[in-house]
């Protein structure tokens, strides 16, 4: 076995393919569309690499098969925010093998050890847009687009190595209530009466940037500010992810809330769970894969729905804003026969994210947790 360093557009490639290869034989993993890995691993095309500098390396046999993979990412602007001095870890996944795992991650810590990092941290990506966390509860369900997936074995791997845990997350599924509960409807009418909010009518990318635009992550780092291993997106970034997540929106699962001298105030945003299509396309949108993703988001039904996001603004949150959000989303959860409302990585200290589902019935749970280590 060696560790090489991924250099070239073709070893991106593979480092990306070995990701989904791993798992192909698991029913509970969900690949990722390729191109958006090609996309947030590339220099050229990820913002994060204004603030960011990141390595590669996988792990190859004698005959060139891959046996691991691993990003290191020095995340210049969250360590300011947070001063720390923390290599991450991410796109971390190998065979069942401690010494190819130890491998790994002692090339990320020599790395950031180079690069003045104290801290080995991970599983992390390069900002909260990411997917974080190493699965440690729920390797029976299955994976959400928005979340990672990993195989039980890799926790012995993670203990061998001396990591201590950091932070940690959990995921529920959320029943559908059959009609929306009058106790929400009447926290929810208070909300708008005291605080003097409205619902925005938003039907389309073309007036979400005419009527709040960039404020929309400008409200994301505001409300997250606080919350673990945040880092503040730049103007680029905000533009990048817009011009991604925009246009695939279904706006009938958008909430978009103002007060009276229309400042905004709350967002939240449910897509339809195209879990299954990923799973069918193994994470490619050619020659056929663009078909079936898009398909799925303009379905009429849909048996699944990921709650994405929820942000309020935090001098009004505790007021009641997340019960406008359900207000407006339930009809429409009735109206594409949504039996299930997923949430992923939810904060286990945030109190106030997680009061967000007292209005439901939990189904089941997964967790995930965040490691650091001195190097």
């Amino acid at each position: 076995m060696k560790i090489i360093e991924v250099k070239t557009k073709k070893q991106l490639k593979q480092f990306i393919q070995f990701g989904t290869d791993l798992y192909l034989d698991c029913k509970y993993a969900c690949p990722p569309l390729f191109k958006d890995e090609y996309d947030t691993l590339n220099s050229e095309t990820n913002p994060a690499f204004e603030v960011c500098e990141a390595v590669y390396y996988m792990a190859v046999d004698e005959s060139g098969k891959i046996l691991g993979r691993i990003a290191g990412i020095v995340n210049h602007r969250a360590n300011r925010h947070w001063n720390v001095k923390k290599v991450r870890f991410g796109w971390f996944d190998f065979i069942d093998d401690l010494a190819v795992s130890k491998a790994l991650l002692d090339a990320v810590a020599e790395w950031g050890r180079s690069k003045g990092m104290d801290t080995l941290n991970g599983p992390v990506g390069f900002s909260d847009m990411d997917k974080e966390g190493l699965l440690v509860e729920g390797f029976e369900g299955d994976q959400l687009m928005a979340a990672s997936y990993n195989y039980e074995y890799y926790i012995k791997h993670y203990e061998a190595y001396g990591f201590t845990e950091e932070s940690s997350w959990h995921e529920r599924k959320l029943i559908v209530p059959e009609s929306v509960p009058e106790r929400l409807l009447r926290v929810a009418a208070i909300s708008r009466e005291r605080c003097h909010l409205r619902r925005l009518e938003i039907n389309s990318t073309k007036e979400v940037m005419k009527t709040i635009g960039y404020k929309f992550f400008d409200l994301i780092d505001d409300c997250y500010k606080d919350l673990y291993n945040y880092s503040p997106l730049t103007q680029r970034q905000k533009e990048y992810y817009s011009s991604i997540y925009f246009p695939i929106l279904n706006y009938d699962l958008v909430t978009i809330v103002v007060n009276d001298k229309d400042e905004l105030v709350g967002i939240g945003i449910t897509m339809p769970n195209i879990t299954e299509v990923l799973r069918k396309t193994k994470g490619k949108l050619f020659p056929f894969g663009w078909y079936h993703i898009l398909k799925k988001f303009k379905a009429k039904q849909h048996d699944e729905v990921d709650l994405l996001l929820i942000a309020v603004r935090p001098d009004y949150q505790g007021k009641g804003v997340n019960a406008i959000f359900f207000e407006h989303q339930l009809p429409n959860f009735f109206k594409y026969k949504a039996k299930y409302a997923n949430v992923t990585n939810v904060l286990d200290t945030n109190d106030k994210s997680i009061a967000n589902w007292e209005y439901f019935e939990t189904a089941y749970m997964k967790a995930r947790k965040a490691y650091v280590k001195l190097i």
